[in-house]
This record gives structure tokens, C-alpha cells and sequence, in this order.
């Protein structure tokens, strides 16, 4: 995510406060500043956290105030059990996502644990009865064909194309949907690798985990390191499954909420996910690895950003002022995978970004590291970010079917003033 640095006195003036003021939040811990170029005494803020302060204290102030600042990382506006988010990164129905990657719990069973409460029997994921790669080719032909094909474009084709073969997807029960959800993130594991390489299906369609199928998909071969590879996949996945009330999950149960069938509300989803703040923060990662080339021009760069005012993509989030957890993680166990140029360039960066007092890095830079440690093509981060959340759309479908409002928040009205029709003359 991109977030500004402001100076001490833009900081001030958002939050409408003198600079002593803004002095006392920073010693108090409320927000966190960062040195800036020239001057040691010169502090710079992220603009994120002060937006956050600043809705804290508009949430005291009233509750108009603190309801239009709600949908801009402000307060809590709809109830959940499927996801909290903590000091140490998302918890899915009470359990820490680092102690799923821990425990090597597969992709499924964390799935599983969304939807009903408890890790599941993850068997029938496998057992799926799924089209075969004569039937999968000519579709996935088509879709390479498509001008800057990328993996997210690759997702958001091949759902409604499952959806066809599907029509009674609407009015269905919730086990029916859980069932529904299984096979359409098979399918997706499958066909993301060929879609995006013009490999072979058959591989990916055999009976098997959904990070092994991820990995086929890509070519991956059977060897001693696959199943170490498996491990990697399958912790970027979970890693990736659920974020609270981000833009996609968010997108997702508003069209939940309206009655839009299960793969019309993964589309909305995908459709959010797409943005260059969203899951495409990924590909911007890529990008700048590319710019950077090697790790000695690593610190040269971050510096270089920061007189500019700009903060690099892939690092700092709103939600972890002390750092994303799930960047972390994932960035050490890519580390301990392989060693390649991009990744101790992107290491690099990380540690650059760390010495100067910088932002650390977010899951979609832990999600660009893993791709890199298993070798897979550009652009493919973004596609495994967009199919590792898919489990928790669907989570988040499911719970918003249990509620009968539709979700519809009012605008507060500051255009031109209604001209009456009598007046005109």
C-alpha cells in the first residue's frame, strides 16, 4: 500500500492541532515518525496513521463524524467471527495464522476452519470430481489469447466460465455452497499455472493438495524438494486467506448482501482485488525489484524515495504500526528456501527499509519473496494473493448470508444546492 510522509506541519493541520500537540501524541506512542532528509531534528509522519488518529478523535467528537470517516480504515462497522486482526497479524476464528504455517496445515483445512469453526476433513477436497484437461484446454486457450493477460485477468475469466457449468447456484444452502466453494478454488488452483504458462492441465488435475496442484500448474516437478516447496506454497496461501473487512472482502458481502450468487460475489471480490492498491501492490513490487537490479543499490533507492516524500509499495501497513506479521513471516521462510538475485535484492530492500527505521514489509512483499524462492514467473504473486483469499470470500459470503439487511450506507450530500424548478423563471 502507498502511503504519504507528511511533515510536522502537515501532520498538525490535518489533525487541526498545534505542533506541541502533535510533539505529545508521538512521545506517547500514538503515532510513529520517521527521520527526514537534512535536518536530524526533522520528523516526517505517515499520513495513514495520522488519518487514523484523526478518526479516533472525530469518533469522540460525534457520531456523524466518526461514521463518514468509518469506510477510510476508521471504526468497525459491521460485526464478524471470522477474522481478528492483532499484534500478531490475522487470527482465523481464534487461531494465529503463524500457527497454522507452524502446524504445516494445509490450505484446505484453514478453509475449513472459516467456514465451520474447526479445521475440517480436508479428503474431500481431493476426492472432487473435476472436468478433464480436454475439456479445461480450449477455454484456457482462449483466455491466453487475451492482450496483457495476468493472473488476476486469468481468475476473473475462468469464474464465471466454472459458474456456467453450474446453473443452480442461486438459492442454495449454505452446506451446498461450502461444497460449491471446494470445487470452484480447485478449479482455480489448477488453471492459475496453465493459464498463465501454457502448460499442460493433467498434472494440476490429479488427485492431490491444493498448494501441490498450484505447483504442477506452474510445472513444478516431483522431486526431494517438492514436498518443502509444497510447505511454502501452502504457507503463502494461508497466509494470504482472510483480512477482515478489506476492499474485496468488503466487495464480496455487498454483493452477498443483494442476493448475487456465490461466484458472482468471488467475481466482485476479484474485481476489487485487481487494483494497483490491492492485490496489484504485488506486481509494483515485481517492478521495482527489476529497477533496483542488484542489492548494493538497494539503500541508494529507499533513501532516494524518502527526500521525495514517496513511501515504496509492499511496505507499511495502516493496520501494523509495528510491522504486518505476515510479510515477516513469509519473507524468512522464502529466505531459508533458495537464494536467488531478486530475492536478495527484495531482502535487501527489507533490510534497508529496517536500518533506516522504515516501514518492514506486507504480505504482498512476503507474497512477491515466495513466488521468487519457488521460481515462479513474473506476475504470479498477485495470482496466488487473489486465490488464497478466495477461501475467505467465501467465508465472508457465508456469514453475510445469515444476515437479512442489505448493506447500503448512505453519502452525505455536498454538491451543488437543488435548484427549484419554480424559481427558473
Amino acid at each position: 500500500m502507498v502511503d504519504r510522509l507528511l511533515t510536522a506541519r502537515e501532520a498538525a493541520a490535518l489533525l487541526g492541532v498545534r505542533l506541541p500537540t502533535l510533539y505529545a501524541y508521538a512521545s506517547r506512542g500514538k503515532l510513529r515518525s520517521e527521520r527526514g532528509p537534512g535536518s536530524r531534528r526533522a520528523r516526517l509522519y505517515s499520513e495513514s496513521e495520522v488519518r487514523r488518529l484523526l478518526t479516533a478523535s472525530q469518533a469522540r467528537a460525534g457520531h456523524a463524524a466518526a461514521a463518514e470517516s468509518a469506510l477510510n480504515w476508521g471504526q468497525p462497522v459491521l460485526s464478524s467471527s471470522i477474522t481478528e486482526i492483532t499484534d500478531r497479524g490475522p487470527c482465523y476464528r481464534g487461531v494465529a495464522f503463524s500457527d497454522l504455517i507452524e502446524r504445516g496445515t494445509p490450505y484446505e483445512a484453514a478453509c475449513e476452519l472459516l467456514w465451520y469453526g474447526a479445521p475440517g476433513e480436508v479428503s474431500g477436497w481431493r476426492e472432487l470430481a473435476l472436468p478433464s484437461a480436454s475439456e479445461l484446454s480450449p477455454w484456457l486457450r482462449r483466455i491466453r489469447q487475451v492482450a496483457d493477460l495476468g493472473p488476476l485477468e486469468a481468475l476473473q475469466l475462468l469464474v464465471p466460465w466454472i459458474a456456467l457449468d453450474d446453473p443452480s447456484s442461486h438459492g442454495a444452502t449454505a452446506e451446498a455452497e461450502r461444497a460449491r466453494g471446494r470445487r470452484l478454488i480447485t478449479l482455480l488452483a489448477a488453471c492459475l499455472g496453465p493459464a498463465m504458462t501454457e502448460g499442460g492441465m493433467s498434472a494440476s488435475l490429479g488427485r492431490q493438495p491444493i498448494a501441490s496442484r498450484v505447483l504442477r500448474g506452474f510445472g513444478g516437478e516431483v522431486d526431494r524438494t517438492f514436498e518443502s516447496r509444497q510447505r511454502l506454497m501452502g504457507a503463502a496461501l494461508v497466509a494470504s486467506l482472510d483480512h477482515e473487512l478489506n476492499a474485496s472482502a468488503f466487495c464480496a458481502r455487498v454483493a452477498a448482501s443483494a442476493g448475487a450468487n456465490l461466484y458472482a460475489s468471488v467475481s466482485a471480490g476479484l474485481g476489487a482485488l485487481s487494483g494497483p492498491r490491492h492485490g496489484r501492490v504485488c506486481d509494483r513490487i515485481e517492478a521495482l525489484i527489476s529497477e533496483v537490479d542488484r542489492p548494493g543499490r538497494a539503500r541508494a533507492l529507499v533513501d532516494e524515495r524518502a527526500r521525495r516524500g514517496e513511501q515504496l509499495p509492499g511496505f507499511g501497513h495502516p493496520l501494523y504500526p509495528q510491522g504486518d506479521p505476515r510479510g515477516r513471516v513469509l519473507m524468512e521462510l522464502a529466505s531459508h528456501h533458495r537464494r536467488c538475485r531478486p530475492l536478495l535484492v527484495l531482502r535487501a530492500l527489507v533490510d534497508a527499509m529496517a536500518d533506516s527505521g522504515r516501514p518492514g514489509p506486507t504480505l504482498d512483499t512476503g507474497l512477491v519473496a515466495v513466488s521468487l524462492a519457488l521460481g515462479l514467473p513474473r506476475g504470479a504473486a498477485a495470482g496466488l494473493f487473489a486465490l488464497g483469499r478466495a477461501g475467505g470470500w467465501v467465508a465472508h459470503v457465508l456469514e453475510q448470508r445469515e444476515q437479512p439487511e442489505l448493506l447500503r450506507p448512505r453519502a452525505r450530500y455536498v454538491g451543488p444546492s437543488t435548484t427549484d424548478p419554480a424559481s427558473r423563471g
